[in-house]
């Protein structure tokens, strides 16, 4: 079995820098395996007009906050940046990390941070595309990128879309990240196995990864083949629940 890894995301949102970055710090210090922030450019909850923090320019900050977990963005948005560009930040921020972002991204969502930053929204399916064709633009360019990234960027796709989601993540992606119950999570594995023995790629080289649901099980989580489990928080910290898992995770 692969090893159990948690990880906490920590909204970026209705906080100050100084009060994240001591998160961040913290989060490392208690043990998890890998440390996220969002993609986003307004509060997802609470006020609307509340104090919030651009992911990638965090990111940055996160990887000279840390020296042992891994980062990233949970996930990021394809729309929102050149595929060569964002191609080219996370070779820079795998440097400046000494190795450890893990890339993640997805199709977009929120239209709020299109509208007001002039991106077009489209349709799920227009965006959907954009990243079927960024996904291939993004990996060639850690080919040739001078110098190239410490190590291969681990590709982490969200989205529990059957039909193209999670057909990108059997072709491109080393870790998939979902939502929902047990059984939920259950068959969407199924669908990301049936992709991958259709498309030639062995499904055991897909870490799979989740919030957890509230008052749901991790071992029957474990059960239906997660071992990568990321807990959401906003100020104030509430590091209970993810101290509770790190507890479980060490004694397995």
């Amino acid at each position: 079995m692969k090893r159990i890894k948690v990880g906490v995301q920590l909204h970026p949102q209705h906080t100050t820098w100084a009060s994240f970055a001591d998160a961040v710090r913290h989060a490392e210090a208690l043990g998890c395996d890998t440390i996220w922030n969002w993609d986003h450019f307004f509060p997802l909850y609470g006020d609307p007009q509340g104090p919030h923090f651009e992911g990638w320019t965090v990111l940055t900050a996160m990887a000279t906050l840390t020296t042992r977990a891994e980062i990233g963005c949970l996930v990021s948005c394809n729309s929102y940046r050149n595929p060569a560009l964002l191609a080219n930040m996370a070779k820079t921020i795998d440097h400046i990390s000494g190795g450890r972002l893990i890339f993640g991204i997805g199709a977009g969502w929120f239209e709020r941070d299109y509208e007001e930053y002039g991106y077009p929204f489209g349709t799920a399916p227009d965006r959907l595309r954009a990243l079927k064709e960024a996904l291939p633009i993004i990996k060639q360019r850690w080919e040739v990128e001078i110098p190239p990234p410490v190590r291969p960027i681990p590709i982490l796709i969200g989205g529990g879309g059957e039909k193209v989601t999670l057909k990108l993540t059997a072709q491109h992606a080393q870790i998939w990240h979902g939502f929902g119950t047990p059984d939920v999570i259950r068959h969407k594995h199924a669908v990301l196995d049936a992709w991958c023995a259709e498309l030639g790629r062995d499904p055991a080289e897909i870490e799979r990864s989740i919030s957890p649901s509230k008052g749901e099980s991790l071992e029957a989580y474990l059960e239906a083949g997660v071992t990568h489990f990321i807990y959401g928080m906003g100020e104030p910290w509430d590091f209970g629940p993810v101290e509770e898992a790190l507890r479980w995770r060490d004694a397995q």
